[in-house]
């Protein structure tokens, strides 16, 4: 399996949650079981089959945070010499060329986008035509509401 980028930032996130699962739900959920258990036939005791279920849905997150983070590779943008060109895990400023809209998105791995928080994934349409390119250069996008026609302003590695 290849290599997946992720940041810093969402690295400490998956870690912090394997944490929490490992460490605070695991034996929460097993102590739900032995408790359900206690309570006599398995077979129509719903208690145990929802703690059952809760266990099966952690230790899957858990084993998919594993994998994740065994088959990451973390870079730290803030490392790298700032030349000005977009690269993964840079914060782009960004002007609309028709609309005079200005916005900002930070390029980050699948598992971090949130465009909420003005970070996209570096495989969607926009982070695809941005990366590579530098300060002052515009750019054409295909985006599913038709063709945007984006300036960048600024690349910062932060």
């Amino acid at each position: 399996m290849s290599k997946v980028p992720l940041t810093v930032t969402g690295a400490k996130k998956l870690k912090e949650e394997l944490r929490h699962l490992k460490n605070e739900e695991r034996p929460r959920i097993i102590e739900a079981i032995v408790e359900a258990r206690s309570h006599g036939d398995l077979k129509e005791n719903a208690e145990y089959h929802a703690a059952r279920e809760q266990q099966s849905f952690a230790e899957g997150r858990i084993k998919e945070i594993e994998s994740k983070l065994a088959n990451a590779q973390i870079i730290d943008v803030t490392t790298l010499a700032n030349n000005g060109k977009v690269v993964f895990g840079a914060t782009v400023d960004l002007l609309d060329v028709d609309s005079d809209e200005e916005f900002t998105y930070r390029i980050v791995g699948e598992d971090e986008a949130d465009i909420k928080q003005g970070m996209i994934s570096f495989n969607s349409p926009i982070a695809r035509a941005l990366i590579g390119k530098e300060e002052g250069d515009a750019v054409e996008v295909d985006v599913p509401g038709g063709q945007r026609s984006l300036e960048i302003t600024a690349v910062r590695y932060v």
